[in-house]
């Protein structure tokens, strides 16, 4: 096959075949559950956008900006929101979020994915309550830090959970329900917003504060989870993994699958240090494509930029208040609606597919922007109402495109590669340097914005080009296999055997002691 193909799908897999399954009452409730975790990282997205862009807020924490706004000053309207202090704002729950995978990492391995799942949770409500009641800059950066953390063992535990709890035949539509409940929180936080801002002096306090619900939602929820078969088995708790395996697959025929379990098991007993083994030669193709690669190209779409600051940019395009709102639900909106879609295709037709056909779309879009904000959008210059709204039209299409490609499978490619016995540090990887990328676009768009002007929706489109063309030379098809016999697509793999043959070779010739 051609560029990064793996042409034999499921030919060199051991026991997949006898793996057996129903979709159980059992099974929905779990994935339900946890895919909450979703709507925290999704609220926040929404929710901090349009707070930076009301009125109120912006008078009692940044009173510059808000003078600026409204005083039109002359500069480019591109300059309009560059402020470090109001980016740090957003910003900084991200660095705390980087900061927490490690901490998610040893609790995810040790004592569970649920509990970490439970940890993110009261971290996150705790964050919420403080920026609600926040008087000044300090309460909402200590707040934000709080949220930071819940977001960090959220999407250390959940991805994990789901790609765990999830047949294989059906692991990429579960394992997208993160995916979904995360662009339902960014919809309906943009819906709250759009209602705030018209509640005055203290509406942004509503907005913040309402991040509490699906905190309370994901921590009573966690309270009734199972925990995954492979993190059971991870902690010797055999008996107890074989029973919640028979129970979420709805059949006592498992001994196949659970084989596979305690022979990964096994292997990642062995492995003392996972950081320290995620840099060996065998494991850098996961290192490569799932713990830098594929979370850091996720960021590098623009797409967040377009999440965090989408009120404003539309503020920016010559949008009022209540405008830049409903454009922003409608983008939201349009992620939504792509999640279903990748949700319900992404297992007939393939990652690699998604990855190369929105790619190209986007790379399209992108540059569409740059040239109509090229000839159209000068300094001071008021943008014609159909040029705004061609601008819209073209946002939202791309959003259609990231929501079905790299939004969901940034987060279910890299669960998916990862062996057990490097599985959480793997996936603490993937969280740090996702949210490391996030904070560093959250912090740098604004002024990147005002520097670079049109230029930045360039910059954009080249990086997905780049990362297009890394998907396809170098990511074989995951869908429908096993998640414990991934590790066997990169020995069919045009590139990435040479690394894996190389390792075994090495084994071999060890001498025995």
């Amino acid at each position: 096959m051609a560029g990064g193909g793996f042409g034999n799908e499921g030919g060199n897999l051991k026991r997949a075949h006898l793996y057996e399954y129903k979709i159980t009452n059992y099974f929905i409730f779990a994935c339900l559950v946890a895919a909450t975790g979703g709507s925290l990282f999704g609220y926040d997205l929404g929710v901090s956008g349009g707070v930076t862009s009301m009125d109120d807020f912006l008078k009692e924490f940044f009173p510059k900006i808000y003078r600026r706004k409204q005083a039109h000053l002359h500069e480019t309207d591109y300059c309009k929101y560059d402020n470090q202090l109001l980016t740090l704002f957003t910003s900084s729950l991200y660095f705390a979020g980087l900061v927490s995978t490690f901490g998610a990492s040893y609790v995810t391995r040790n004592k569970g994915r649920r509990a970490s799942i439970l940890v993110g949770a009261v971290s996150f409500f705790l964050g919420g309550a403080i920026n609600a009641g926040a008087v000044n800059i300090t309460m909402l950066i200590i707040g934000r830090i709080l949220l930071g953390a819940g977001i960090g063992f959220g999407n250390q535990a959940v991805p994990l959970y789901l790609s765990e709890m999830a047949p294989a035949k059906h692991r990429g539509a579960v394992n997208q329900l993160f995916q979904f409940t995360t662009c339902m929180g960014i919809l309906i936080a943009n819906l709250i917003n759009y209602k705030t801002d018209k509640i005055h002096k203290w509406g942004w306090r509503l907005s913040l504060g309402l991040a509490t619900v699906p905190a309370t939602l994901m921590f009573v929820g966690g309270l009734a989870l199972p925990e995954t078969p492979n993190s059971l088995v991870e902690q010797g708790r055999l008996e107890e993994a074989k029973r919640v395996l028979v129970k979420v697959r709805g059949t006592p025929n498992v001994d196949a699958e659970f084989a596979d379990l305690i022979e990964a098991s096994d292997a990642a007993r062995a492995i003392k240090h996972p950081f320290r083994n995620l840099l060996q030669r065998k494991n850098r193709p996961q290192l490569v494509l799932g713990a830098l690669g594929i979370p850091a190209f996720q960021q590098l779409t623009g797409m967040n930029s377009i999440l965090f600051y989408a009120p404003i940019l539309f503020q920016t395009l010559g949008f009022g208040s209540g405008a830049s709102l409903i454009s922003s639900v409608l983008t939201s909106g349009m992620l939504v609606l792509a999640t279903l879609v990748s949700m319900a295709l992404v297992d007939r037709f393939g990652r690699r597919a998604f990855f190369l056909e929105a790619g190209f779309e986007m790379f399209c879009y992108m540059i569409a922007v740059a040239i109509t904000l090229a000839f159209k959008f000068g300094e001071g210059e008021t943008l014609p109402k159909a040029i705004g709204w061609f601008l819209v039209v073209i946002i939202c299409l791309f959003v259609f495109a990231y929501g079905r490609s790299w939004g969901p499978l940034g987060w279910l490619v890299p669960s998916e590669l990862f062996p057990l016995e490097t599985r959480s540090a793997g996936q603490s990887m993937v969280v740090c340097v996702n949210l490391l990328f996030t904070a560093l676009i959250a912090q740098c768009f604004l002024v990147s914005l005002c520097h670079l002007k049109y230029g930045i929706f360039l910059l954009f489109a080249g990086l997905i080009f780049i990362m297009s063309s890394f998907i396809f030379f170098l990511l074989p098809e995951t869908k429908r296999v096993p998640i414990e016999e991934v590790y066997l697509l990169w020995k069919d793999h045009w590139f990435w055997k040479k690394y894996v043959e190389d390792d075994d070779e090495k084994d071999i010739k060890k001498p025995t002691t």
